[in-house]
């Protein structure tokens, strides 16, 4: 089996995609995730998702809380809509991170749950992580994890886990777009 180090945002995202890469890889589950805020936030779906691994037995990797570093990145892009010109910046950040980790601990391959979000641009995330792969040497499987169910049953899998589900991807600026329509 293939070390494959996968990057997850939530155990809600991730709970589908364990499921099917599980039987054919030696999974790795890396929480790198700078954008969630507020740090309550940031820790609950960390330690649901880390929970979560420790059930199914699958290595769980703390990446840093560089939030300050998140911030400075995308500060001229606070105004923007969610799927706008900061979500590809906040993509970039944390799958280059996951790659970078992929290369440094000779994982032979890695990916994100992010593409089951029907919020997330697939296309643009995988096209991100082919681009890292050729820069960091380490192969990127490509999924749109949403396609075929993947969200509806990742939703089913996540009641019946009991998992808390949010109601934004984590930044504070989606965050606030959801304040303001609420």
């Amino acid at each position: 089996m293939k070390k494959f180090l996968l990057h997850a945002c939530c155990a809600p995202c991730s709970i589908y995609v364990l499921d099917k890469l599980r039987p054919e890889h030696d999974l790795s589950v890396f929480f790198y995730n700078p954008n969630i805020q507020p740090r309550t936030e940031y820790e609950q779906r960390k330690e649901e998702l880390k929970k979560y691994c420790q059930k199914l037995e699958i290595p769980f990797v703390d990446g840093d809380y560089d939030y300050q570093d998140w911030f400075a990145l995308t500060a001229d892009y606070k105004n923007c809509p969610e799927r706008g010109a900061r979500c590809p910046l906040c993509f970039q950040k944390r799958l280059s991170v996951t790659a970078a980790r992929a290369q440094s601990d000779a994982f032979d391959l890695w990916g994100t749950t992010l593409t089951i979000s029907p919020h997330k641009d697939a296309a643009l995330i995988n096209q991100i992580g082919q681009d890292l792969a050729k820069t960091y040497g380490v192969p990127y499987y490509e999924a749109d994890w949403k396609k075929q169910d993947g969200f509806k049953i990742a939703n089913q899998m996540s009641k019946d886990e009991g998992f808390y589900r949010q109601d934004y991807c984590g930044c504070v600026y989606s965050w606030q777009e959801r304040q303001k329509k609420s």
